[in-house]
């Protein structure tokens, strides 16, 4: 659990910087819940609030247990190798994306519309949503919307080669969507704009390019972590022998 803290801050900081894209996926979604109950019931706006976050995160977080089934599947085959390659580069592009220096990455989305168009027609029918249940299931549905940022932290997670890790990774990404698409009104306003402000979002796409880098296979990862020199020592005994 310590060796995966690292990664879901990660995680929790590809969610944060990636709000604003959400919101624009999501936003539209978000005005319709409050919209539908009277300002004065402001108590009953959050419950909705909370329990559509609730359920888009869960979603999430099955999407990356059943990733991760596949990933730990390939984690001891040859492909694994390949798996973490892809898994770096496409977390390079979240960072060029969020940093507004390419937007390729959008493109990935195309690969979900399929299954978004047998999907879409059961989350209709949950609106308008007036009840907890109801805006439950409709986050549930709804977290399967096409969106390349999700996509590429999915095989990111699955990289991993643990179900349990990939899924405990993409609900800390959830869980770092939250405070834009639970805030509302000036609030939303106010973090939308600094989240899209050009130093904060070329900031945080250097950080993730960076972890990218890190991702890709190579020995830097042992340097990183202290144990380039201790390797060597423990295989010299080997070599005597033969």
């Amino acid at each position: 659990m310590v060796e995966l803290l690292p990664m879901l801050v990660s995680a929790l900081v590809l969610g944060l910087l990636g709000g604003g894209h959400c919101l624009g996926m999501c936003g539209g979604l978000m005005g319709a819940l409050t919209m539908a109950i009277p300002a004065e019931q402001r108590g009953k706006r959050m419950r909705l609030l909370v329990a559509y976050n609730l359920g888009r995160v869960l979603s999430y977080a099955t999407a990356g247990l059943l990733i991760g089934l596949a990933g730990w599947a390939v984690a001891n085959s040859p492909a694994a190798m390949a798996l973490r390659i892809v898994a770096a580069l496409l977390l390079i592009s979240m960072g060029l994306y969020l940093a507004g220096w390419w937007s390729g990455l959008t493109r990935v989305e195309a690969v979900g519309r399929g299954l978004w168009r047998y999907i879409q027609p059961f989350a209709s029918r949950l609106m308008p949503v007036r009840s907890v249940p109801r805006a439950l299931l409709l986050g549930a549905l709804w977290g399967w919307l096409p969106c390349g940022l999700v996509y590429s932290t999915l095989l990111w997670a699955a990289s991993q080669g643990d179900a349990l890790d990939s899924a405990l990774l993409m609900l800390a990404f959830g869980i770092g969507t939250w405070p834009v698409l639970l805030a509302t009104g000036l609030a939303a306003e106010r973090l939308t704009a600094v989240l899209r402000k050009r130093g904060v979002r070329t900031l945080g796409g250097i950080t993730v390019i960076l972890f990218g880098l890190w991702t890709l296979p190579g020995p830097h990862q042992q340097w990183l972590m202290g144990h380039g020199s201790v390797a060597p020592q423990q295989h010299a005994p080997e070599h005597l022998h033969h």
